[in-house]
């Protein structure tokens, strides 16, 4: 069937609009942009430290949450500087990166881990930062023991035997010692590794007492008869903290030569008063003293301690 005159016409019309107006739509459409490159991230380089990173504390500090979208380095950015430079250099050009080594570097630590107790202190403390021993020493943010808290180096009881060997040595060879490393007790049970030379860096109990107390608490009195006060003589002026090879881990292997080391006239007549007269320490059956003198801690009802 033909078409009408004015259908054909029509068809015509909209075929030579269309033609006209290609150029024009193509010549609107912008260009597609292109993809911006992604700033370059200390992980790129750093992959191993920026998987330990992800799980660390400090990859939480405000503002500059690791691996949150945005952030890029700038948890890496807050401890060790911008890296600009270091960046720019391919890694050696190293002058506006920041180092944690020796004094200077614990410093920068302390800028945050501002804590100042009354018995322990970042700043002051017995392990305050020197060139020899600093953070650093116990701590490690990249490659910490992945068992220990507070991001150490190895256990407490490894990193404390790397300076004090000698302490060490008596945990593990003598006969009567601290089980340390066994049923949780570490060397930090008893030592704040932050805690201040006044106090010789003990981890002191809330009312400032011996750290013996915080197990022995069958020990603490307080005693109407006082023997050890804390003010003349400590638990330690009869037992060896570390380890002994004497029982009860006593500082001397025969109880009498313990006892007379203050209740003697050889010595300072305020630590203790002598032996009566027919205490003739040299036969065996006054050798032991607390055969009669029970109460050694302190008594209640006997001021002689025998009960």
């Amino acid at each position: 069937m033909a078409m009408k005159p004015w259908v054909l016409g029509g068809i015509g019309a909209l075929v030579l609009t269309g033609l006209s107006a290609g150029p024009v739509y193509a010549q609107a459409t912008p260009p597609k942009a292109e993809k911006a490159e992604a700033a370059p991230a200390c992980t790129d380089c750093h992959d191993a430290q920026g998987k330990t990173l992800a799980g660390n504390p400090h990859a939480r500090i405000r503002g500059a949450e690791f691996g949150k979208p945005g952030a890029g380095s700038a948890a890496c950015n807050s401890c060790h500087g911008s890296g600009a430079k270091h960046m720019e250099s391919s890694g050696e050009d190293k002058s506006d990166v920041r180092a944690f080594k020796g004094r200077k570097g614990a410093e920068f630590c302390v800028t945050c881990h501002t804590s100042n107790q009354a018995h322990a202190s970042y700043q002051t403390g017995i392990h305050a930062s020197s060139e020899a021993v600093n953070c650093l020493s116990c701590h490690s943010i990249h490659s910490s023991e992945p068992k220990a808290a507070h991001l150490l180096v190895k256990t407490p009881s490894e990193v404390c035997a790397t300076c004090h060997q000698p302490q060490a040595a008596s945990f593990r060879n003598k006969p009567f010692a601290h089980r340390i490393g066994r049923g949780g007790m570490e060397c930090t049970s008893c030592h704040d590794p932050h805690g201040l030379p006044k106090d010789k860096g003990l981890r002191l109990t809330r009312a400032g007492e011996m750290p013996c107390l915080s197990c022995h608490a069958e020990k603490r009195g307080p005693y109407v008869f006082e023997h050890v006060t804390g003010v003349v003589g400590t638990c330690t002026s009869c037992h060896e903290a570390h380890g002994s090879s004497n029982n009860k881990r006593l500082v001397r292997a025969r109880v009498d030569r313990l006892c007379l080391e203050c209740h003697s006239t050889l010595t300072t007549a305020t630590l203790g008063s002598q032996p009566p007269a027919f205490h003739d320490v040299s036969l065996p059956r006054y050798q032991n003293c607390t055969t009669c003198h029970v109460a050694v801690h302190g008594s209640n009802l006997s001021p002689r301690l025998f009960k």
